[in-house]
């Protein structure tokens, strides 16, 4: 079954009851929720849910990927499919899609996105895609193993950082909480 709506407001509901200080940021996913807008399709360019991958090896790096359309480094991850039955899901499918590590050798560390991010995307004419905004659900998750296969239709090369790296100094703090 797919991702239902419900289940993306429980889950932003979860995250905002774990972290009531985001409520503003995140206050207009709140609202696209509010006006039946439909966060699993990638049509939704007012804002539509995608699921992110940290993903930390036993030292406590963090894996980025260079991606090929924005041509940055990232964190994996990527848009809902109509199979994804969770955003957890989404976001370790997405994980094994883009670097080829196997799903059995990946540990969830929660159930719980570790953060949750509001961002700008900016238009892919090659796509038909307009300016949108991605409401990305950041899911925390340990490996022993290395990349496998690279999806070069999407990622020309991984690194493994340092975790003070992260952009992001919430995120950061929480994964540095986490896994050190």
């Amino acid at each position: 079954m797919p991702i239902t709506e419900a289940h993306i407001r429980t889950t932003l509901t979860a995250y905002l009851d774990a972290h009531p200080d985001e409520k503003p940021e995140l206050a207009p996913a709140l609202e696209l929720l509010d006006t039946g807008a439909d966060l699993t399709s990638r049509k939704e360019f007012r804002g539509h849910a995608t699921a992110g991958a940290i993903l930390a090896d036993p030292v406590g790096r963090i894996l980025h990927i260079r991606h090929l359309a924005l041509d940055k480094w990232l964190l994996p991850g990527g848009h809902l499919e109509p199979a994804d039955d969770a955003l957890l899901e989404a976001a370790l499918r997405e994980l094994t899609e883009e670097t080829g590590i196997p799903t059995d050798a990946v540990n969830t560390v929660s159930h719980r996105p570790v953060h949750i991010d509001i961002h700008p995307i900016p238009a892919n004419d090659a796509k038909g895609e307009a300016a949108h905004q991605h409401i990305d659900f950041r899911f925390l998750f340990r490996t022993t193993n290395d990349v496998g296969q690279l999806q070069t239709e999407e990622v020309t090369d991984y690194a493994w950082r340092d975790v003070g790296t992260i952009s992001d100094e919430q995120l950061r703090h929480r994964v540095v909480a986490a896994v050190l």
